[in-house]
């Protein structure tokens, strides 16, 4: 295929890409091995991914890894999120396998934010919201709190804009016993080194729930235990990499 590729004109070569790369998919998307939440459709299994590959965490079919498919099942079994009742959203880095559902989902009341990616409908520094107190009923934040240095200031900021019967997951990769943070460590392999990537810059603990109640949050955690047995979480493709549950209220 390389060397008919090398042959073709440059408008030919996407379409026999793309070719390539269904090809090269196929044994994931047929089978009934595995069903994403998020999409709810099946493959064989799911992709790889990861720089240290993870077995099993990515949708094949609309690209959510774990954490996605876990959030998802959550917000269908313990929120209001897809009911009837009018509600803002404020969705922080917005991750293109949810993006579009909550937006067809909410309509008009749906905003997406980030401080540096174009696909978000505004720009947002999360330590200085520039909205209202009580501006939004549902808050999500997904990975985000680990590349903002002044993460506290950014909690108190989610809450002071949640309205007093709103809600937030506030998520957060938990990759140490505590949470440890040095503002000194600058250089990004350093960091890659200390914080497991280049643009992190702390780990977090279990305490982390610390940080969230002390901005005021009441906080609940959820596993994926509490959600779903064991076979529907390997059908799933709910690992330990789904993490937790940060489910915050006022």
């Amino acid at each position: 295929m390389k060397a008919v590729a090398s042959r073709l004109p440059k408008w030919a070569k996407k379409p026999l890409r793309r070719f390539r790369d269904v090809i090269r998919d196929m044994p994931y998307y047929y089978g009934k091995g595995r069903i994403c939440p998020v999409c709810g459709k099946s493959s064989r299994k799911f992709h790889q991914f990861g720089i240290i590959p993870r077995e099993d965490a990515q949708c094949a079919h609309c690209g959510a890894l774990e954490r996605h498919r876990f959030l998802w099942l959550f917000l269908q079994q313990k929120t209001n999120i897809f009911d009837d009742t009018p509600k803002k959203m404020l969705h922080v880095s917005p991750e293109p396998c949810l993006d579009s559902r909550f937006k067809k989902q909410l309509n008009g009341d749906y905003l997406t934010a980030d401080l540096f990616s174009s696909n978000a409908m505004v720009k947002m520094n999360i330590t200085d919201i520039q909205y209202p107190d009580q501006s939004f009923d549902v808050i999500y934040c997904s990975h985000v709190l680990e590349h903002v240095h002044d993460d506290k200031k950014a909690i108190m900021e989610f809450f002071r804009v949640l309205k007093k019967d709103g809600w937030a997951i506030l998520l957060v990769p938990i990759t140490s016993e505590k949470t440890f943070e040095d503002s000194s460590i600058v250089d990004p392999k350093e960091r890659l080194k200390v914080f497991g990537q280049e643009d992190h810059v702390r780990r977090y603990g279990p305490d982390y729930i610390d940080r969230l109640r002390c901005a005021s949050f009441n906080v609940e955690v959820f596993k994926v235990s509490d959600l779903v047995d064991r076979n529907d979480a390997v059908k799933k493709g709910l690992t330990s990499a789904s993490g937790d549950i940060f489910y915050c209220t006022k």
